[in-house]
């Protein structure tokens, strides 16, 4: 079992680290060459740079992954393709992505950016909260026990 994370925008990394640290479950955080640091990354973490390509960071991960890996991310087209491929997909606010929920969800993107697209404006997500941080770690110990 392997962690890949779409990165660039994850307000969790730090709690994956840790977490995936204690089990033992290697990391790979996947971010766009804008998101570039020269800092050291724990142990257990490797770090891939893609290009800053509007799906760069998707692509590359679904290169990477094989059935049963996590995958984080925010993305509902990662989710939908990751969940094709056998892999278990969470979301950093603390949900995981299914069978069964992953057309609604795509369902509502493609509405929300159909209305911006004709003038209208939607609603962007609601902030990150520490209650989001703990119902994210608690469903990653979740999963990595199962």
């Amino acid at each position: 079992m392997q962690i890949y994370v779409d990165a660039d925008a994850c307000p969790v990394k730090d709690s994956i680290v840790s977490i995936a640290s204690d089990a033992h479950i290697p990391v790979t955080l996947v971010k766009s060459f804008a998101h570039f640091s020269n800092g050291d990354e724990a142990p257990g973490v490797d770090t891939v740079y893609v290009d800053t390509g509007a799906d760069s960071a998707d692509f590359r991960i679904m290169q990477l992954a094989k059935k049963y890996d996590i995958i984080i991310t925010q993305d509902y087209g990662l989710a939908s393709l990751a969940l094709g491929k056998g892999c278990i997909v969470l979301h950093h606010k603390g949900f995981e992505y299914t069978q069964e929920n992953i057309n609604p969800l795509l369902q509502t993107r493609y509405t929300s950016a159909m209305a911006r697209k004709s003038g209208k404006r939607t609603k962007g997500p609601k902030a990150f909260t520490e209650e989001d941080q703990l119902k994210f770690s608690n469903l990653l110990l979740k999963v990595i026990k199962r």
